[in-house]
């Protein structure tokens, strides 16, 4: 598949912090209202002329005025129901296959409402026969609407990376010369000694990335040191292997959600593992100042870094397929649970989404420059973490809610999710922070 270069055209999100504030993000004047008037006209050749849809009030801002937006919903179209999504917007394919015109339904005419069928009395006494489902077992999505400080831990180093493993009921914090593995009631303490502290065997080596296996059951790390090192974390932590690597500095690891590849990102390549028989498959070259982040959606995976260019890979054939000017540094990449929305975060504090098989696009701006960028999905896809500097901002997806803001003393490094989103841990100057989530 031949390399495509993607315009730095984003249609612009808002984060709000009230739910009547949705109402108030700058509707698309392209792609949104083409596929309204696209839906009304084949919806009005059927069914004769529709009530006007709502739409969002516009900003009459400059700015506003030359920027494509759109409103959250359309980020993740999965969060209307049927009859918004179609009336609101098609997808481009759709768009492109429709027919020009819908032939009218037996019995109606046109401009005239469609007749809908009176249900049987066989169909109304079988739906009156299916008992209510108890709400109890209703299983829904929950988003935190606040956090609570529970602990710390005194690492006593910077933490560059950490990890909070469910499984294990565990944290091991990383950074110059060891990890500290923490139990689960240190978590809720503010001096508690580590359970065991992992000695380095180079103690000039830092870890300055880690990864989960899915799992949880094992640890990847990545530092200063030409290895990586792949650890048991039960019943206690142990090297199962060191794979030597060609670079003098990881700066990123991804693994993908079968645990089978793991993807290491140094400075001008990326190498790729065969986790289960440890073997290297391959040096990639990327871009030499591209290679600061990485992740792996499918069979893809995306570099980025200080080029301010998002890159996307074919995982099978190796070529090239986007490239996507950001316009900012690139310091973070992560993906949803689905695999399916892309979030990187940039210098300038903004989070760029990007599906990760449609053309859609979407930023928001924050235009504040920061050192550190982290962004976390949760494991249930509702909400995702970003820290920037010593602000961390939980966030709900897709809509874009602020649930809560804190404001931490020092810079936040790195963070984590537990994968039961319980906990967030943050990592900082000599210490990991710990947040229980109110649900």
């Amino acid at each position: 598949m031949s390399e495509e270069k993607e315009e730095a055209s984003f249609s612009i999100l808002t984060i709000y912090d009230e739910p009547e504030k949705r109402r108030n993000v700058p509707e698309s004047p392209g792609i949104s209202s083409q596929h309204e008037h696209h839906a009304q006209s084949q919806l009005g050749e059927a069914c004769g002329p529709l009530q006007q849809l709502p739409r969002y009030p516009r900003q009459h801002d400059l700015a506003y005025q030359e920027m494509s937006c759109v409103s959250p919903q359309q980020w993740a179209p999965q969060a209307l129901d049927r009859s918004e999504l179609q009336a609101t917007q098609l997808s481009e394919a759709e768009s492109e296959e429709a027919e020009p015109g819908l032939s009218s339904p037996p019995g109606s005419e046109v401009g005239q409402p469609c007749p809908s069928p009176h249900p049987s009395e066989e169909v109304l006494s079988f739906l009156r026969a299916i008992p209510p489902v108890p709400d109890e077992v209703v299983v829904r999505q929950m988003t935190p609407h606040k956090s609570w400080k529970v602990g710390k831990l005194r690492h006593g180093k910077k933490v560059h990376s950490l990890a909070i493993s469910s499984s294990t009921h565990h944290v091991y914090t990383c950074g110059h010369g060891y990890i500290r593995v923490w139990d689960e009631s240190a978590l809720h303490a503010w001096d508690h000694a580590p359970q065991a502290q992992l000695n380095l065997q180079d103690r000039q080596n830092c870890v300055l990335t880690c990864k989960l296996s899915p799992d949880e059951q094992s640890l990847i790390t990545g530092g200063l040191s030409q290895t990586l090192t792949l650890w048991d974390l039960a019943p206690t932590p142990r090297i199962r292997a060191q794979l030597a690597s060609t670079g003098p500095m990881c700066y990123s690891l991804a693994v993908s959600s079968n645990a089978q590849i793991c993807l290491a990102c140094f400075k001008g390549f990326v190498e790729i593992w065969d986790l289960q028989n440890q073997i290297l498959i391959r040096k990639h070259e990327v871009p030499i100042y591209g290679s600061r982040c990485v992740d792996i959606t499918g069979n893809k995976f995306w570099t980025g870094g200080e080029d301010t260019r998002l890159y996307s890979w074919d995982l099978r054939n190796y070529q090239r397929l986007q490239q996507h000017d950001l316009q900012h540094e690139i310091l973070s990449i992560t993906h949803d649970p689905s695999e399916e929305w892309l979030l990187v975060g940039l210098r300038m504090s903004d989070i760029v989404i990007l599906h990760t098989h449609r053309r859609e696009k979407f930023k928001a701006v924050l235009q504040k420059y920061v050192y550190h960028h982290n962004l976390k999905f949760s494991s249930c896809g509702s909400y995702f973490v970003s820290t920037l500097d010593e602000s961390i901002r939980c966030l709900a997806a897709p809509s874009l809610q602020r649930l809560f803001q804190i404001e931490e003393s020092t810079d936040i490094l790195c963070c984590d999710v537990s994968s039961d989103n319980q906990y967030l841990v943050t990592g900082s100057k000599n210490s990991a922070t710990v947040y229980q989530l109110l649900y």
